[in-house]
């Protein structure tokens, strides 16, 4: 990493990682936001390039990835699968900050997807199996008489669906903003040409 700005980036700034940065933030946050402090903006492209974005829940931060989950049947994972690139933004408004986030997207499909469905509380899981994500719907009535129908069938202990999992977005550009008087913010943008790339921070101006 280069070590361009270090000696600026002191306090919640401060560090070598910037997934250990996101996760202290986030943590800081959980105390202070009112609810969802893990919600971020999800932005996708369709396939003629018109932008997409969504709020959705930011599950875990990995030590080189971020990981979320939805319907793989949904508009956003059509997208997502397409362009295989996304971006979010992280906002908490109780204290200020945002962390801009842009990376390649892959699919979370195995043992952590399993663990993390089966975490979820049942009324969740029977959910994900009832709704069919981002197609129309008649009317709530029948989406209560699907879950019905699902509850029936799976019972207590529902599997995960095939076609419900997560996905993982893998960044090259981290961006940690921080509300400053008279909009003068403080803005640190980390970036990487790859995975095992070296990350190269820069202060941006506000």
């Amino acid at each position: 990493m280069s070590d361009q700005n270090n000696a600026d980036r002191s306090g919640i700034f401060a560090g070598d990682d910037p997934f250990d940065i996101a996760r202290a933030w986030l943590k800081e946050a959980e105390a202070s936001e009112p609810n969802d402090a893990n919600a971020i903006a999800l932005s996708t492209v369709d396939a003629s390039g018109l932008p997409n974005a969504r709020m959705v829940l930011l599950k875990e931060i990995e030590d080189a990835a971020f990981v979320f989950y939805t319907n793989y049947g949904s508009a956003k994972a059509q997208e997502l699968d397409s362009a295989e690139k996304a971006a979010f933004v992280m906002h908490h408004k109780s204290l200020r900050r945002q962390i801009r986030v842009r990376g390649v997207i892959s699919r979370e499909d195995g043992p952590q997807a399993d663990a993390y469905y089966a975490s979820r509380s049942l009324k969740s899981r029977l959910g994900a199996w009832a709704s069919q994500q981002s197609r129309p719907l008649s009317s709530r009535a029948a989406l209560v008489t699907e879950v019905a129908k699902v509850t029936a069938k799976h019972g207590t202990a529902p599997k995960r669906p095939p076609f419900w999992g997560g996905y993982r977005l893998e960044p090259v550009e981290i961006e940690f903003w921080a509300d400053g008087a008279f909009r003068l913010h403080d803005r640190f943008r980390w970036t990487r040409t790859g995975r095992d790339a070296h990350w190269q921070v820069d202060r941006l101006n506000p």
